[in-house]
């Protein structure tokens, strides 16, 4: 899910940047630090949106850089346990697939995509249902549901889906079972 999230907290502004439009700065400064973080309550850290800075800052006895007060606004990405969500089929392996939700890729293991005995077939990097015959391959769009959710303290975050689950999988086999309810 994606969220809107208020942080308070300091900006540096440094010296080669002085003169310059101080928002324009501090944005570019905050960028820098917080975009592609990955943090425990956060998520994934994808954008700054905008900034409000006080325009009085202090300068610090050893360091040329002015210090600002700032309140920003940061848009995340933090997926959570048992969500639907859509996304796209980036890569595939023996193991299973990764699909792209938003800016992260999560794990759609083998055992989870479907109730069906599957090989993979390195040729066409798909993955293929032994008896249903159906075919996943980078590209698809799937739904599936957010099985796992693990953020460690190095700062990376790992997520699995799975998509055995009524109405869940490839568009396209969604599409086949509700035509088939009538």
């Amino acid at each position: 899910m994606f969220k809107l999230v208020n942080i308070e907290g300091i900006v540096r502004i440094p010296p080669r940047e002085f003169g310059q439009p101080l928002e324009k700065v501090a944005i570019k400064e905050l960028e820098s630090r917080y975009v592609g973080m990955v943090d425990k309550i956060l998520g994934y850290v994808t954008a700054v949106v905008n900034v409000s800075i006080n325009p009085v800052g202090r300068v610090l006895l050893g360091d040329g850089a002015s210090f600002h007060k700032a309140t920003f606004t940061v848009l995340t990405f933090y997926p959570e346990l048992k969500e639907i969500i859509e996304g796209d089929v980036a890569d595939i392996r023996d193991f299973g697939a990764f699909v792209r939700l938003g800016p992260i890729d999560a794990i759609l293991h083998v055992s989870q995509i479907m109730d069906d005995y599957i090989t993979h077939d390195d040729r066409t990097q798909s993955l293929l249902g032994k008896e249903s015959g159906k075919k996943l391959q980078v590209g698809d769009r799937v739904r599936v549901r957010v099985s796992v959710v693990s953020f460690s303290a190095r700062g990376a975050g790992k997520i699995g889906v799975t998509s055995r689950q009524p109405f869940l999988g490839k568009m396209e086999w969604i599409k086949d079972d509700l035509k088939k309810l009538g």
